[in-house]
């Protein structure tokens, strides 16, 4: 999943990304408004938290932008304390939750979650589909009860998948939520990430829950051996 953060306060920004790469998210951070516009608009992202104290184009004008072009992301807000007229205005906006200044990342994280995963029409933590299952938030994954180990990236994908059961992504879908936009978009790593996770949820290859659609991407579906 790929999150911006749009925060001015460089140590709050880099905390904010820290946390959220810590947990496996791929992150945009911008410390003003018109870079958080430029993101927002030129890159898909799953989720944006945004500082409403923006210099420049404020976060409540910046919330404003997005969603005037469409960007359907859950938006969570940063408000200080005692700003209530802030929260009620950013949600106005068109922000789906607020974060009051100072904060605990489980919270962050709690939110980010739950935003999540209501956007993308789940109401629990747990994604199960054709015999896997995803804690998202312990990120932990098994296959018929048993545990299995994933890298970070690997998990990513997976999830991805998960959440998007029964749907094809494409891969360069896959690559722009799963990373930045540094990322090599010509590499063949994401091909690498499938063959691997395939190895890990499906070791003797008689389940086959990810399909690949020759060019159209891959998708995630019920035994099909």
């Amino acid at each position: 999943m790929r999150i911006l953060v749009v925060e001015d306060e460089s140590t709050l920004r880099s905390q904010l990304q820290d946390q959220l790469e810590g947990k496996g998210y791929s992150v945009d951070a911008a410390a003003d408004g018109e870079n958080g516009l430029f993101l927002g608009r030129e890159y898909p992202m799953d989720l944006a938290v945004i500082d409403l104290g923006l210099p420049g184009i404020s976060g409540i004008e910046l919330i404003r932008q997005l969603r005037s072009l469409q960007r359907p992301f859950p938006i969570l807000i940063l408000t200080a304390r005692d700003a209530w007229q802030d929260k009620v205005e950013g949600l106005e906006s068109g922000a789906d939750d607020y974060l009051t200044k100072p904060f605990h990342a489980e919270e962050l994280m709690a939110r980010v979650n739950a935003l999540l995963r209501r956007a993308a029409g789940h109401s629990t933590p747990v994604l199960s589909f054709a015999g896997i299952e995803i804690n998202t938030t312990e990120q932990t994954v098994s296959v018929q009860a048993e545990e299995i180990v994933l890298t970070g990236h690997e998990y990513r994908i997976l999830e991805y998948l998960m959440v998007h059961a029964g749907k094809v992504v494409s891969k360069t879908e896959l690559t722009e939520h799963i990373y930045d936009q540094d990322f090599d978009r010509d590499s063949n790593v994401v091909e690498v990430l499938i063959g691997r996770i395939r190895k890990k949820i499906d070791p003797d290859g008689s389940r086959r829950p990810i399909e690949t659609l020759r060019g159209r991407g891959y998708r995630m579906s019920r035994d099909t051996a």
